[in-house]
């Protein structure tokens, strides 16, 4: 009876020692085989992660690529300074020169370009909205320049908290809608970027909690939202300083746990489009608000002139209504942020006696002399060369329309409206004039540009700005600019529409000029009269040839929420120059 039982407790421990070792192996290949998938992921975007340093080598900060082009992310802090000319490394060991392009001071971020290359590796931008608490997470850069091969540092955590409001704390930096990794970020991470675990952008690494000695990390980071970078975006590219976003509105918690409007300005869009003193916010560009602090961290995502849904309740009535966003800081507050001309290329004069050396400006390094023509300083901007870059792209897509240089100032446009009424305008040098059946309605171009016909916004001078534009471009205009992309104002949110902005200035009206994203085309324009009024709006799907140009074939004329008429050009007729 011992030895049987001697025998089964053998073979009990066997058994169990084998399902043991058996279960031990399985939970050894699950490891092995994350951990290979962790190195493939950080081998494969390790290439597009950059060594951010300064004109002279000095300073230190990370970056990522995001076009092969070379267009790269990084933090503003990183790169502010009087120098927009930087060196950059990556993990092929190569210094490559870089400029700077385009900056968001309140959002701490920068778009700058490496140089010498067409092929740089990226990496691809991912959904940060998509991000949940318990996320792997992957920081990577160059923490206290660690990288002196560029071979970059990386850390692994999870996500610790998403939807994050950092104060601004006395300066123009606000960080909003960001996330919490424990991955260490430490000085040098900045400008970096956060990977998930499939290798995607989520985030630019920007600040870190330390402690009060030593600068080192306690496990608390903070970076920016991939997404809120999406809509700035094209405003990057455009080489300004680019501004973020106000409601026009001071909102307030109740008692009652509402979110409600204590003040608003008039002059607001959101003014214009019904919002008033007591409604209670429901959501804010489609998210649902309870909190201040949740309005904050949606509204510091969007880019000036953002158009977003915004859902409220008027007593016990639900209504929707889509805004424009107004511009957070006064131009000349931006300015500040714009680089000088750093003077290359001119003479300095010399001085009959020797300056102390403690008097002396430090000298500004000079780039290689093929690069300098890449930047351009201008009161506004980060690198003016970007957007006069983008003018001419978007100009030139025009040009298909037909020359109208050559064309006399003296043009009839015939047409029939939606309403079936006889519809012709009548251009010459001296004023614009339109007549449905009887009623006749002029705007005299040395004039006051009015809201003539009435509740149109100002459709002659819109027609006029039109027909400035095709025949002398940017010339036409006291001020011309590219301002990035935005949405369309429509209520589809399903399929939502975005097009590229071109801003002109004459006479102090100004019209945002709209390109389609797809092909550049241009599809419409919004004339301003003023500051804090609806525009005038006129769209066209389709541009036909009238003998040797071409010019819309319908237009739709809306102003604020209505439209006007609906105009089917049935001719045009013009003079030719001598």
């Amino acid at each position: 009876m011992t030895r049987v039982f001697k025998y089964n407790f053998i073979l009990g421990a066997l058994i169990v020692f084998l399902n043991q070792g058996f279960s031990l192996y399985a939970i050894d290949s699950v490891v092995l085989k994350a951990e290979k998938q962790r190195v493939q992921v950080i081998k494969k975007v390790s290439p597009s992660v950059v060594a951010v340093f300064g004109a002279d080598g000095g300073g230190g900060g990370s970056g990522v690529l995001i076009s092969p082009k070379g267009f790269a992310l990084t933090n503003y802090h990183v790169v502010a300074g009087t120098n927009p000319f930087f060196k950059c490394g990556l993990n092929d060991g190569k210094v490559y020169d870089a400029i700077l392009v385009g900056l968001d001071p309140t959002g701490d971020v920068a778009l700058i370009q490496l140089l010498g290359r067409n092929d740089f590796p990226v990496s691809e931008m991912g959904d940060s909205d998509s991000v949940r608490v318990g996320d792997w997470a992957y920081v990577i850069g160059n923490p206290f320049l660690l990288a002196s091969d560029f071979q970059p540092t990386v850390t692994y955590g999870i996500v610790s908290g998403i939807h994050r409001y950092q104060y601004p704390s006395n300066s123009f930096l606000e960080y909003t809608d960001c996330i919490q990794v424990d991955s260490s970020i430490n000085p040098g991470n900045s400008g970096g970027p956060l990977f998930d675990s499939t290798g995607k952008i989520i985030g630019i690494n920007g600040r870190a909690s330390f402690e009060k000695r030593g600068r080192v990390n306690s496990g608390a980071g903070y970076a920016i939202s991939i997404n809120q970078i999406k809509h700035f975006m094209g405003h990057l590219k455009s080489g300004r300083v680019v501004d973020h976003a106000t409601l026009g509105a001071y909102l307030v918690s109740d008692s009652d746990g509402n979110l409600r409007v204590e003040d608003i300005l008039e002059t607001s869009d959101a003014y214009r489009r019904g919002l008033r003193i007591d409604h209670r916010i429901i959501s804010f560009a489609g998210r649902p608000i309870t909190s201040l602090n949740q309005y904050k961290n949606i509204l510091g995502i969007f880019p000036k002139g953002w158009i977003v849904p915004i859902v409220y309740r008027e007593n016990d009535q639900r209504k929707e209504i889509r805004v424009r966003l107004s511009g957070l800081h006064l131009q000349s507050e931006l300015n500040k942020y714009s680089l000088p001309d750093p003077g290359w290329g001119k003479k300095s004069k010399k001085l009959p006696f020797k300056l102390p050396s403690f008097m002396k400006k430090k000298k500004i390094p000079k780039p290689p002399k093929k690069h300098m023509h890449l930047f351009k300083a201008k009161p506004g901007y980060a690198n003016y060369y970007f957007n006069e870059k983008e003018q001419n792209r978007f100009l030139n897509s025009i040009k298909k329309w037909g020359d109208y240089s050559k064309l006399e100032n003296h043009c009839t446009i015939m047409g029939r409206t939606d309403k079936g009424e006889k519809a012709e305008f009548l251009i010459t040098k001296k004023a614009i004039g339109l007549e449905i059946n009887d009623q006749a309605y002029v705007q005299l171009l040395d004039g006051e540009a009015i809201d003539e016909p009435k509740g149109t916004g100002g459709l002659l001078t819109a027609i006029n700005h039109l027909f400035r534009l095709l025949k002398q471009g940017q010339n036409g205009f006291t001020d011309f600019y590219y301002l990035g992309y935005e949405p369309e104002k429509t209520s589809d949110e399903i399929n939502q529409k975005y097009h590229h902005v071109l801003v002109s200035v004459y006479q102090g009206v100004m019209v945002r000029w709209l390109y389609s994203v797809s092909d550049l085309n241009l599809t419409g324009m919004d004339l301003f009269l003023q500051d804090g009024v609806d525009p005038c709006s006129i769209r066209w799907s389709k541009v036909s040839k009238y003998n040797s140009i071409y010019f819309p074939q319908n237009i739709r004329i809306i102003h604020g929420d209505q439209l006007y008429r609906e105009i089917e050009i049935e001719n045009l007729q013009f003079k030719k120059k001598k």
